[in-house]
């Protein structure tokens, strides 16, 4: 297809969604992540990038697995609850939301059961979920009730007016007690299922803050600041700075302490209420699992002293 006069600088995922019918948004851009789309004959890197009048759009279609989505009986722990949202305490190892190969057993299956009203923005696979957290982060994460809170509480997250912060176990020692990290990020060229930092012209603006909480030997318990919110964004900054978070087997290595997954807990969300617009602050403890390598760590620690 070419462009015409009236769709000049639009974006490359917006465009295509005007013109591909029953195919959201992040659908689309999946199909330009996997190297679907071409511009010009060139295979599209970046969702946003600009188009002009005349370009030419080639695509090969992402097939749309249907799923049912179904109610289960699955325990939630909510830490806040108004007419407008809930707030979760999500565990280590529950996805958030269907998708191929994990269709039940998710957030999402519990909130169903449990919660009689869910907004639809994100349709019905992922109804409710405003932002997400990964399989293996444990933490906080804001489900909406109805639409406008959804549209207030995604706004504030795009306006970086709500306030995220994770605990994490990283390896090896920070050199500053602080500072902040600013990359873009993109889907890995190397192996598709992973994310990596990559050149200014490609993937999208990523900015981490982080604060060094507690210093142990060849570890550094940090809190991060999420200021943008990509895909494995803690995880991949912290890979980048050569303190991977320790569980981490995708960007990280084999840790010596039996975990299922990575030491990053999500303990505090700040946002505005969307219908009174009182500022609440959840927050929550760390998991008895992070607990326990803590307290061998302070042991060890303590015992180094003596």
């Amino acid at each position: 297809m070419t462009v015409e006069v009236d769709k000049k600088n639009v974006r490359l995922d917006v465009f295509l969604q005007s013109k591909i019918d029953d195919y959201t948004r992040s659908h689309i851009q999946k199909m330009i992540d996997c190297d679907l789309v071409k511009v010009n004959g060139t295979v599209a890197k970046k969702c946003g990038q600009k188009l002009k009048s005349g370009d030419v759009i080639e695509y090969e279609l992402l097939p749309i697995k249907k799923l049912s989505t179904k109610a289960e009986d699955i325990d939630l722990d909510i830490v806040y609850e108004d007419k407008d949202l809930l707030v979760i305490n999500k565990p280590q190892g529950l996805v958030v939301h269907p998708a191929s190969g994990s269709e039940s057993h998710t957030l999402v299956n519990a909130l169903m059961y449990h919660v009689h009203d869910l907004s639809s923005i994100n349709g019905v696979i992922r109804p409710g979920i405003v932002h997400r957290l990964d399989k293996n982060t444990s933490g906080l994460l804001v489900v909406a009730k109805n639409d406008k809170a959804h549209l207030c509480l995604s706004k504030q997250i795009q306006e970086k007016t709500c306030k995220r912060c994770y605990i994490a176990l990283c390896d090896g020692n920070f050199k500053e007690d602080q500072g902040t990290i600013v990359t873009h990020i993109a889907r890995s060229k190397k192996d598709r299922k992973k994310m990596a930092v990559c050149d200014d012209n490609e993937g999208k603006l990523a900015i981490t803050n982080y604060r060094v909480v507690e210093r142990y030997q060849d570890y550094t318990l940090v809190e991060f600041e999420l200021k943008t919110g990509r895909t494995h964004q803690i995880r991949v900054h912290a890979s980048y700075i050569h303190h991977p978070i320790v569980g981490d087997d995708v960007y990280g290595k084999k840790s010596k302490f039996k975990l299922s997954g990575q030491l990053l807990h999500a303990y505090k969300i700040e946002f505005h209420q969307p219908s009174t617009d009182e500022l609440i602050c959840v927050t929550c403890d760390l998991p008895q699992y992070f607990k326990d390598v803590l307290q061998i760590l302070e042991n060890k620690k303590n015992s180094c002293k003596i």
